[in-house]
């Protein structure tokens, strides 16, 4: 075998050895090789744009100290290196999911089937590795969601973070970064994942992949000499409290202690890898690699109050009413207000998400019941939320900056299962009952019955504090004036000639019966968006709130709430 010269040598084409190699290329080591046991590393389109120096099917036999340097041994080749790192980390010993999970065959941990396309597959995790299964499966033609409930961005790899974002960006993949299932079952032969988080649904799957914690391999467990490794040449990926290995690192942060090894190399030129600087052209950069939609229509109410529409770069916008879409825009954006955001510093280069109930327009530029469904953008009712001493808003506040044709960040896929499933009998009552912008399902479910010749009573009331802030009205008078079984009833709380009464009152009233909706629990499906106090939701042990909501009023008339697991009449959406 002959001798190969190289400053670096990386074994593991993992997102962490990736991102170790690019940012050490990038900071002007003149030479690095990444040796990969398989045939193709984690993210292969990584390999072309870094102009990648990558070893395909080979393994690491062992190493020696030599003169100043390494002998690096593979199962291929012998190579001299200045330093090496090893970047594959195997799951630990006896390592078990912290959930519930099923035994069947399409749950499993690190593994998927080999036949996944057009699959609907859940990851589960928040590391590199869930990343790397997630994009496997994305590239095997899954449809896929990752719940990375607790990840840290910061914590992923350069390499992990640039592939997320960018499957995220080209809707590809549905991140859930604050959820993950309490609980995975069989129902029906497919896994069910079971969320506690209310704003994010039940959800079935074919296929489940519970991404393990890895370990920091041991010297002996890939031939390093005891001679190596006190040249300080040789460095172990891992997370800096195993104290196994003393020369282990994160791969985002291993790369500036390596620096002294190679002379001329700027330690803080290396490190910068890992995080963008503020520096002339920094916004559009960020603004191209995060956004990936356009708003085509944004229309103010008043001042803080707008109704907009966002069409994708990619995908389609097909959705069920009621559900929900994900909006997001950077720190990087300006404010309306004069609030500093905590740790702006640390957070400036990052997106801040928001999940948001599609509305509708409910008549089309012709006047006729609108078909969202052939359209190729979705639209949103949104409010700018006031700072206070307690809270800093972060989305609204930057979002009221934004007009027709700025970019904005839209989430791969809708969810949410606050539909009209269990709306069967047309001639059944219908009430939609919310507060604020906890309107905007109700706007698209209403046009979706009377688009489906549904017959019987429809009602939506809507509790606001002002007149001003029914952003809908003329179009919810319109709907009256053609539909005899529509009844619109607008509650301003704040109105000096009007009375203040709340939807609760509604029901104590009789409101709904005036109205043709007899509250009859056998005939009549309600649904509540919006103030939780107005909802009333009982806690776990059955128990209601203080403040009476509408779910006791309709408990005591017979109703019962809806869940998964035993369908009821009262569906509900809490908007905080």
């Amino acid at each position: 075998m002959a001798d190969h010269d190289y400053d670096l040598v990386v074994v593991g084409g993992t997102a962490g050895g990736l991102s170790v190699a690019i940012s050490s290329l990038r900071s002007g080591v003149p030479t690095v090789r990444v040796l990969e046991a398989n045939n193709a590393v984690t993210f292969p389109e990584l390999v072309g744009m870094n102009q990648l120096d990558v070893g395909y099917g080979e393994s690491l036999v062992s190493v020696d100290a030599h003169e100043d340097g390494l002998t690096i041994v593979s199962s291929r080749h012998r190579y001299l290196a200045r330093a090496l790192l090893i970047a594959d980390r195997p799951s630990l010993p006896d390592w078990k999911p912290p959930i519930p999970i099923p035994t069947m065959g399409c749950v499993q941990v690190d593994a998927m089937a080999d036949h996944i396309e057009e699959h609907d597959v859940l990851v589960v995790g928040y590391t590199d590795h869930a990343v790397e299964l997630a994009a496997a499966a994305e590239a095997s033609g899954a449809r896929v969601v990752l719940a990375a409930g607790g990840m840290d961005p910061d914590r992923l790899s350069p390499a992990a973070d640039h592939v997320l974002r960018r499957l995220e960006r080209e809707r590809r993949i549905t991140i859930l970064y604050r959820s993950v299932p309490d609980q995975i079952s069989d129902v029906g032969g497919y896994p069910m994942a079971y969320f506690s988080d209310r704003r994010t649904p039940d959800l079935q799957f074919d296929d489940v992949v519970i991404a393990s914690h890895r370990r920091t391999l041991t010297p002996d467990e890939v031939g390093v000499s005891a001679e190596a490794l006190n040249t300080g040449l040789v460095w172990f990926l891992g997370e800096p409290d195993q104290e196994s290995v003393e020369t282990t690192a994160p791969g985002h942060r291993i790369g500036p202690d390596m620096a002294a090894l190679f002379p001329g190399i700027d330690a803080a030129t290396w490190a910068g890898q890992s995080r963008r600087h503020r520096h002339e052209g920094a916004v559009d950069e960020l603004r191209t690699e995060h956004y990936n939609a356009t708003i085509t229509h944004f229309e103010p109410t008043h001042s803080d109050l707008w109704v907009l529409r966002v069409r994708p770069d990619h995908g389609g916008t097909n959705y069920i009413p009621g559900q929900y879409a994900t909006l997001g825009l950077g720190f990087w954006e300006p404010r309306i207000d004069d609030a500093t955001d905590p740790n702006l510093e640390q957070r400036w280069d990052k997106l801040i998400r928001r999940s948001y109930s599609i509305s509708s327009r409910i008549l089309d530029d012709h006047g006729y019941l609108v078909d969202e469904n052939n359209l190729d953008e979705l639209e949103f009712y949104i409010v700018l939320v006031p700072p206070t001493e307690e809270n800093i808003p972060e989305l609204t506040p930057r979002l009221a900056m934004k007009r027709p044709g700025d970019r904005i960040y839209l989430g791969p896929k809708v969810a949410g299962r606050y539909t009209l499933a269990a709306v069967t009998d047309p001639g059944s009552a219908v009430l939609f009952l919310s507060t604020g912008t906890g309107e905007a399902p109700h706007n698209a479910m209403v046009t979706e019955l009377l688009r489906r010749g549904h017959y019987g009573p429809i009602v939506s009331a809507v509790s606001v504090r002002n007149s001003v802030d029914l952003g809908y009205i003329e179009t919810h008078r319109e709907l009256e004036r053609r539909y005899a079984n529509y009844h619109y009833l607008p509650m301003p709380t704040r109105e000096p000639d009007v009375p203040k009464r709340y939807i609760q009152d509604l029901i104590r009233d009789g409101d709904f019966e005036q109205a043709g909706a007899d509250l009859d629990p056998a005939r009549t499906h309600v649904y509540l968006c919006g103030n939780p106090a107005m909802i009333g939701v009982p806690e776990k042990d059955g128990s209601f709130p203080e403040t009476v909501g509408v779910v006791q009023l309709l408990s005591e008339k017979g109703f019962t709430v809806d869940h998964r697991k035993a369908p009821g009449n009262i569906h509900y959406e809490e908007y905080w």
